[in-house]
């Protein structure tokens, strides 16, 4: 079992698993698991890639009011405030959706929208990556790309990202049961410290074949997965910092999860980089122009 090249260590209060140190460890397993029909500056860019994973939520800062308004609802989708009604396959449907509901977008979440958008963006740095491929400043776009998919795919595949119910239960008397547990999921990476390169070893990568599709589907697969983390909730540890024993089960599901955020990950680039070679890029741009000697 994968579970058993885990190395367990006990944490300080710095931990944040998927919002920090977990993002990087599970972005650089995802490019380490790439093929080798993606370019070579990619599958080089680990560190470039994961560095950038972090963004997405540093630019939720208070002192940039506008940029984390904006960037807040791109990191989660609470699906019952649906109320039963299907996810659209674009922003715009599900803002129109959002308005039969009474509701604004915000208040329900746009992942799987950003993700969609984001891994776009990389298929076009990657069309231009094939016509000027020794272009630096092309190379760093693609990696920067890469790191902020890296950021919103893990995101999806962690459950508490995707409920109403992310950091605990609503009781009809009015209480929290759980209260707390979204940033006890979240630690769990970084507790059991798990290794990108045993993340990223006999990964199974393929593109995805109807991008936005998939996408949902990952959607629905990983939100039935909120019951089974609130019946591991007890085995968490009570907090941040704790001397935790881990228990079996709880290794067992973050194992799963973090090998299936690589896995996602990484075929969410191969899907943009396939998918670049389709893209006819536009006649009046010549980055050899441009840019200059950086094209050449």
């Amino acid at each position: 079992m994968f579970a058993s090249c885990v190395i367990l260590l006990t944490v300080g209060s710095s931990v944040w698993g998927w919002w920090s140190g977990g993002h990087g460890i599970l972005t650089q397993a995802a490019v380490k698991a790439m093929p080798e029909s993606v370019p070579e500056f990619f599958r080089s860019g680990e560190r470039m890639v994961a560095h950038c994973s972090y963004d997405p939520d540093i630019a939720k800062n208070r002192g940039t009011p506008y940029v984390r308004g904006a960037e807040h609802p791109e990191h989660y989708l609470d699906l019952e405030l649906l109320e039963g009604k299907p996810l659209p396959k674009s922003r715009y449907e599900f803002t129109q959706l959002c308005a039969e509901l009474g509701t604004g977008p915000e208040k329900i979440g746009l992942l799987p929208y950003a993700l969609a958008e984001w891994t776009e963006r990389l298929a076009v740095a990657f069309a231009e990556h094939r016509k000027w491929p020794d272009n630096p400043f092309i190379q760093n776009k693609c990696l920067v790309y890469a790191g902020f998919i890296a950021h919103y795919a893990q995101d999806m595949c962690q459950p508490l990202h995707l409920t109403v119910h992310f950091n605990g239960r609503k009781q009809p008397d009015g209480s929290v049961l759980h209260k707390g547990i979204h940033e006890k999921v979240d630690a769990l990476i970084e507790y059991l410290k798990l290794d990108p390169g045993e993340l990223a070893r006999d990964q199974q990568v393929e593109p995805l074949n109807d991008l936005m599709g998939d996408i949902l589907s990952q959607f629905e697969t990983v939100y039935a997965m909120v019951n089974r983390v609130y019946e591991l909730a007890d085995s968490l540890p009570s907090t941040r910092g704790e001397d935790w024993t881990p228990v079996s089960d709880v290794v067992d599901f973050v194992t799963e999860r973090a090998r299936e955020s690589v896995r996602f990950t990484a075929a969410l680039y191969l899907t943009a980089w396939e998918a670049s070679e389709e893209i006819r890029l536009p006649g009046w741009l010549d980055r050899a122009q441009t840019d200059g000697e950086a094209s050449r």
